[in-house]
């Protein structure tokens, strides 16, 4: 037989069967106040929104407005601090300057310390006319010193001032500049007696690739 069908059922079981009647007796008020409702729920942004936007009317005419993009003007190169040294760099980008060999890493100069004056600089300007010149490239350390060892007897010999002795700058070398590396500790060391300074050569005749060396 379906549920719709079904009578109710009888319970003998009452527990709560004279319970307003109990309180009564007791002397406890009953109240009627009904539960507190709900609150209702925060608006959402669209109902905000709606609401902001009631009785806003739409122009038609500035559906599509022209924009035109305001141009920014570079700023100008005397704002920034270091604007001397972005054109230096420029110019010699462009060939317009000559490298100032002197602020390069690879610039070397040294003087002997029983001498002074401003050797280096006169040596590097140029003022001492070169009388001989020895080439290392192609050569192994070995070969090297046996070469600048056979150049400076043959040098102080003839009573040579001014030599020149071009080593290289080691681009191509795994190792770096070996050449130059021991030609410097060679002059500074070994031929300490007969040298009074030397220094990187000028552009023209090596630059950094080379050395002027001054004798006694």
């Amino acid at each position: 037989m379906g549920a719709k069908n079904r009578e109710p059922e009888n319970f003998s079981f009452h527990p709560f069967e004279g319970l307003r009647e109990i309180i009564k007796s007791r002397g406890i008020e009953i109240s009627s106040d009904r539960l507190p409702e709900k609150e209702p729920a925060p608006p959402t942004d669209e109902e905000l929104f709606g609401k902001a936007m009631a009785g806003v009317r739409e122009i038609k005419e500035y559906r599509r407005m022209r924009t035109c993009r305001k141009k920014v003007r570079p700023p100008d190169r005397k704002e920034f601090p270091d604007c001397e040294v972005l054109r230096a760099l420029e110019e010699i980008v462009a060939g317009r300057r000559a490298i100032d060999l002197a602020d390069t890493q690879e610039y070397v100069e040294w003087i002997n310390d029983d001498f002074i004056g401003d050797f280096t600089k006169l040596l590097h300007e140029g003022r001492f006319s070169v009388k001989d010149c020895l080439d290392l490239h192609g050569l192994t350390v070995e070969e090297a010193e046996e070469a600048v060892a056979l150049f400076f007897r043959e040098s102080l010999r003839k009573g040579y001032k001014c030599l020149k002795i071009i080593h290289g700058r080691g681009l191509r070398s795994t190792h770096g500049p070996v050449l130059k590396d021991r030609l410097i500790k060679r002059l500074s060391g070994h031929y300490r007696k007969n040298v009074v300074a030397f220094v990187t050569a000028r552009q023209c005749d090596g630059g950094l690739g080379a050395l002027y060396v001054l004798l006694k």
